[in-house]
């Protein structure tokens, strides 16, 4: 089975939500902040390992990690529509920029699931370790354009 990656899709959020009501949009923000939520409970677990703050469990890792394939491979379209950005949607920390450059969002987005997928096909801690500097790397890249900061 052909996996749906999330970058496929980000292409389209522009599309989504031009007609949304505010119960509508406050709805797709608490939806997007579970996924958020999911990826960092799994990348707690991965990392907890990786750092050797928790033994090492291969299939324990490998769950996490394909969790968090399986969420990045969910079509998220519904959770990002248009006029939910920070400021416009009480919540919100997604800024502006994520709707300007969906090009972008999309091959960040993709980078996280190719490395969830790397960390999922991990058969040791060194491999898990490997994916996990990808899988930071995907994620405070998109933080760090697209998230407003704490």
């Amino acid at each position: 089975m052909k996996r749906f990656s999330m970058g496929l899709l980000v292409a389209g959020l522009g599309l989504v939500g031009s007609h949304a009501t505010a119960q509508d949009l406050d709805k797709a923000v608490k939806a997007r902040q579970a996924v958020m939520q999911l990826y960092a409970f799994n990348l707690g677990t991965l990392g907890a390992m990786a750092k050797g703050q928790m033994d090492y469990d291969a299939a324990v890792a490998q769950a996490a990690a394909g969790n968090i394939v399986k969420v990045s491979s969910q079509n998220q379209m519904a959770y990002w529509p248009q006029g939910s950005a920070v400021g416009e949607v009480e919540g919100s920390k997604a800024l502006p920029a994520v709707w300007e450059n969906m090009e972008d969002v999309g091959a960040k987005a993709a980078a996280l699931t190719e490395a969830a997928m790397q960390a999922e096909a991990a058969t040791d801690l060194a491999g898990l370790q490997a994916a996990m500097g990808a899988m930071g790397g995907a994620c405070g890249a998109c933080h760090k354009s697209y998230r407003q900061s704490d």
